[in-house]
């Protein structure tokens, strides 16, 4: 039996290319999604055994898109695939339960050999990615040992991203169905916890971290 894949990335070309890759290599996708929302409503409507997940997308970025997904259905597992090796990219990504990390310039082959493998049950991390987390920081995070260091509530990040993305908190509050008197209270939590208050700050936070998009 194939395994079922669902392919987030915010390029259309990209979900494009990776479809007809992995189908020629015998996978089967059954959904693509350009935003961590979007990848959230496919793994609940189709229960694929994998993600192929991006980290940079609008809305909901993949790390938080990732840990939504496998606290709401942990049997589905994650594999990164992003432009992104800066270490506190892949060390949030791989926290948030990704069993997968790898960089959009590896091989076919290779790209292959992490699904199978962390469809299996294992991990798989690219030679350079495991170069730049070091041996024993890798070690802790296959062993669980290496505690989420996030300061914001799931709800928080997203707001922050949607700060960062230029949204008002009109906006914001309509994006979630809340209200904007909810939004400002999650604006403030969000300065009270970071210690920064302009936008520009909590941007360059937001990019930093990997909670909002840079350029990918």
């Amino acid at each position: 039996m194939s395994i079922r894949i669902v392919l987030a990335d915010d390029h259309m070309i990209v979900r494009e290319g990776l479809s007809e890759l992995l189908t020629r290599k015998g996978f089967q996708v059954v959904g693509e999604a350009e935003t961590g929302y979007e990848t959230i409503s496919l793994v609940k409507k189709f229960h694929p055994d994998l993600v192929l997940m991006d980290i940079t997308m609008p809305d909901l970025n993949g790390i938080e898109a990732t840990r939504q997904i496998l606290e709401n259905y942990p049997r589905t597992k994650i594999v990164a695939l992003s432009m992104h090796s800066d270490k506190r990219f892949v060390t949030n990504m791989l926290t948030a339960g990704a069993k997968g990390y790898l960089r959009k310039n590896c091989s076919s082959d290779e790209l292959t050999t992490a699904i199978k493998s962390v469809a299996g049950g294992g991990f798989y991390v690219s030679a350079k990615i495991a170069n730049v987390l070091g041996k024993d920081i890798l070690r802790s995070i296959m062993s669980g040992s290496l505690e989420d260091s996030r300061k914001l509530t799931p709800k928080e990040s997203g707001v922050l991203q949607l700060i960062a993305e230029g949204l008002t908190s009109k906006e914001i509050a309509a994006r979630f169905g809340l209200s904007i008197k909810t939004i400002e209270k999650h604006r403030e939590n969000i300065s009270k916890k970071l210690d920064l208050h302009s936008v520009a700050d909590l941007t360059k936070y937001a990019v930093r971290e990997g909670i909002a998009s840079g350029t990918e």
